[in-house]
């Protein structure tokens, strides 16, 4: 048998291999045959339910008002937040940990504030701490201990909610995003502010 039989056979095996591994691990795509990337800073008006660009709009408007606002912008210190919840008060289902996310994600690039971590973080970090400690892989002087987190001054919130409104075949929706930032020290209200977004659809005849 000569060598490039060899490859070649070779070749085959590990072909049949991968495709029965990929066939055995892999769930199969489902497509209506016209897959395509959409630009995700345009406009989303599939539907008139809210979306990425709200979600979008939403963020953008809260930080710029949060950042030109006398607590941020006239301090010589980085201000310490943590986002609280940001309750749901519409009809529809909407993931509000993804505003929160957004909103911190803007204001963590800006680099004038500090954010302390939320329940959500404080879990993940609390399994990690154990991990390191009981795993008896850290020298104890070098893993990191209960106790030692700075905790945040001011605390982020707020609200969503939703007013419809319908008219024949027309439906408005108006949508609220109303956020609060409270002095835990104080419980000083020292920024609010709100964004509102009117969806209008109309009932297609076909």
């Amino acid at each position: 048998m000569t060598t490039q039989t060899k490859i070649s056979g070779l070749a085959i095996v590990l072909t049949a291999t991968l495709g029965a591994t990929g066939c055995a691990t892999n769930q199969p795509a489902y497509s209506a045959g016209n897959v395509q990337y959409g630009d995700t800073k345009a406009a989303e008006t599939l539907t008139n339910e809210i979306g990425l660009t709200d979600f979008q709009m939403m963020a953008e408007k809260m930080t710029t008002s949060l950042l030109t606002s006398p607590l941020i912008a006239g301090s010589k210190q980085k201000p310490t937040i943590t986002i609280s919840d940001i309750k749901n008060k519409t009809s529809e289902h909407i993931d509000t940990r993804a505003i929160a996310l957004k909103i911190r994600t803007q204001l963590s690039k800006s680099q004038a504030v500090r954010f302390m971590g939320d329940k959500a973080d404080e879990s993940h970090a609390l399994t990690e701490l154990q991990r390191q400690g009981q795993s008896g892989r850290y020298k104890a002087s070098k893993s990191v201990k209960m106790g030692n987190a700075e905790g945040a001054k001011y605390s982020l919130y707020g609200e969503i909610t939703s007013i419809v409104k319908r008219a024949d075949d027309v439906k408005n929706i108006d949508y609220i995003l109303n956020l609060t930032l409270e002095d835990l020290d104080s419980s000083e209200i020292v920024w609010t502010e709100e964004k509102e977004i009117r969806k209008t659809s109309e009932r297609s005849m076909f």
